[in-house]
């Protein structure tokens, strides 16, 4: 499908604004666990208020603040569109960074800071685009409902979990949703861009290993003992490689890239290794979506050197497709030696949604409006997001938040790593995207 819509394009100021909002955003620092969100959340009703947006910010504990809001479209018979971002970040140790984490220092047309690009970045697209409609008067073709939420980087269940699940009115009306997880580009050569956009994630099965022995001296033989019982269990989970499953969403992916760089690939070859290393490097960024994974990440055991304990504990970071969380459950439990028993830490959806309709074919249009070499593609994300508590509610959620990036930036690497920015063309690129999408949508 086609758009050729009429629409105003973003403004420079709008564009200049960006980046003053996402380097004010920085500054704040919602580091979780280590802080709180409310300050943020304040300032981000301020910024609201002075366009003329009224909000509520909704605390689900004191400090973890939320701001919701909704802009009139102009079709009030159609679904609203959900559009999601997280105020709270990772903890950054400023030792390790070239510049201080929440300083939102501009360098070598960078933005620098914890968040820059999960998410304050988008946040502050979100901002800037609502402040321009709301200023100009112009308003989108749905409704928009905003929602700048706390808590993502643990789980959710101080921010979107708690609104669905105490204030789901927020949502009324709500049919579609963007967040988090895709809309970046990623180079497929020198000139040509794909802008994978998030309609999967992997399911989470976070858990916890128990081993349970036969406590004695440090000194003395003893075949029950469960730090040995849990180190070969861990072992045989770290090591083990789970087969590919082809979901569609990576399938399809895949199979773009290939016709784009004109590489025959067979997807239903036996040694499905060797032919998707046709493809190269676009392989390498999606291993992470080719099958399920589980990682041991903790150990605790004992109290003393010379006393062999009777229990040991673990925890292992699972990650499953969708369609295919029995498999790495029965994996996990065969892989465990019969001392071992393991409980759910964090157990979560997987999600999947088809890559049509409306909504899809706006945010394709947008991308390519704005870079005619970029090609947009479905996109499975290896983590989770917010829109897994959406998903409850019946809303269908995809990933995207329009970000053009250097050929020349590691994207993946700056998710929760050091020395974390943004390019400030990036940030006016979105706000681009994003007021033709809400216009369009």
């Amino acid at each position: 499908m086609s758009i050729t819509p009429s629409f105003v394009a973003a403004s420079e100021e709008a564009q200049r604004e960006v980046v003053e909002l996402c380097a004010e955003l920085i500054r704040f620092d919602t580091s979780n666990p280590t802080s709180n969100e409310r300050a943020c959340a304040d300032r981000v009703v301020e910024w609201l208020a002075e366009a003329g947006i009224d909000s509520e910010l909704v605390e689900s504990a004191p400090g973890r603040a939320n701001v919701v809001a909704r802009i009139p479209g102009t079709d009030p018979a159609r679904g609203a569109l959900l559009v999601h971002g997280h105020l709270d970040v990772v903890p950054a140790d400023p030792a390790e960074w070239r510049v201080p984490p929440f300083s939102g220092e501009i360098h070598d047309g960078y933005l620098w800071g914890r968040g820059a690009i999960d998410m304050k970045d988008t946040v502050a697209v979100m901002l800037a685009t609502a402040r321009r409609f709301a200023r100009t008067g112009s308003r989108p073709a749905r409704d928009i409902v905003l929602a700048f939420l706390a808590d993502e980087e643990a789980g959710g269940r101080y921010g979107a979990h708690w609104l669905v699940e105490h204030r789901p009115e927020l949502f009324a009306g709500v049919t579609e949703a963007i967040g988090e997880g895709g809309g970046f580009s990623y180079a497929l050569d020198d000139t040509r861009r794909l802008y994978p956009i998030e309609n999967a994630q992997r399911g989470m099965a976070w858990m916890e290993l128990t081993a349970t022995g036969r406590a004695g001296h440090g000194s003395s033989p003893n075949d029950e003992n469960a730090v040995t019982d849990l180190a070969e269990s861990l072992t045989r989970i770290g090591r083990h490689t789970f087969p590919i499953r082809l979901i569609e969403p990576v399938r399809a992916l895949l199979a773009e890239a290939a016709r784009l760089k004109g590489v025959d690939v067979d997807f239903d070859a036996e040694d499905l290794d060797a032919e998707l290393a046709k493809l190269g490097p676009v392989t390498d960024f999606m291993q992470v979506v080719l099958r399920n994974s589980a990682n041991p990440t903790m150990f605790s055991a004992g109290y003393q050197t010379n006393v062999i304990p009777g229990r040991a504990t673990a925890r292992v970071d699972g990650r499953f497709l969708p369609g295919h969380e029995q498999q790495l459950i029965d994996t996990i439990d065969e892989l465990l030696l019969p001392s071992v028993t393991r409980k759910w830490v964090n157990h979560d959806i997987a999600m999947e949604t088809s890559f049509d309709g409306p909504l899809v074919d706006a945010m394709c249009e947008a991308v390519r409006a704005e870079d005619p070499e970029g090609h947009p593609v479905p996109y499975c994300n290896p983590g989770g997001t917010d829109a897994k508590a959406f998903t409850k509610l019946g809303i269908r959620c995809f990933g995207f938040k329009g970000l053009k990036l250097p050929h020349d930036l590691d994207y993946g690497r700056l998710f929760h790593g050091v020395d974390e920015r943004v390019p400030l063309e990036g940030l006016r690129f979105g706000v681009r995207v994003m007021t033709r999408l809400w216009q369009n949508c």
